[in-house]
């Protein structure tokens, strides 16, 4: 996994926090499917995801409007994926939504350690 390539700000990010249970191989293909099925739907942006041996599982997606982010929620498939989740895979989840108004960030030349860039945004305020 890599960080996500986002544009400048505002856009907005999903997190999705959960504890799965235990002995629930069948999670990672559903899983799969529905980060391929999500980069398919119309603004989204990326995504970042790490996993705990414990069966904590972190995801952040990033998308462009609030609207596209209802879309997906109603997607047939990812509903039905939530449902098997309630069902069979997650002890505990919880979503958030959040306006990103300012990102910024650092990178090292993996050529040339001692080179750095810094990208800061700047602050939209609106009036």
């Amino acid at each position: 996994m890599t960080i996500a390539t986002t544009p400048k700000p505002p856009y907005y990010a999903v997190i999705f926090s959960s504890q799965r249970m235990e002995n629930k191989n069948d999670y990672d293909p559903m899983s799969k499917k529905m980060l391929q099925l999500a980069q398919q739907q119309d603004g989204f942006l990326g995504v970042e995801s790490v996993s705990s041996k414990d069966g904590f599982d972190l995801t952040i997606s990033y998308w462009d409007s609030l609207k596209s982010i209802q879309h997906w929620k109603e997607h047939a498939a990812h509903q039905a994926a939530k449902q098997k989740g309630k069902e069979n895979w997650f002890r505990s989840f919880k979503t958030r939504i959040c306006k990103v108004e300012q990102d910024y960030d650092f990178s090292r030349s993996p050529l040339h350690p001692e080179t750095t860039s810094y990208h800061p945004s700047e602050i939209q305020h609106s009036v």
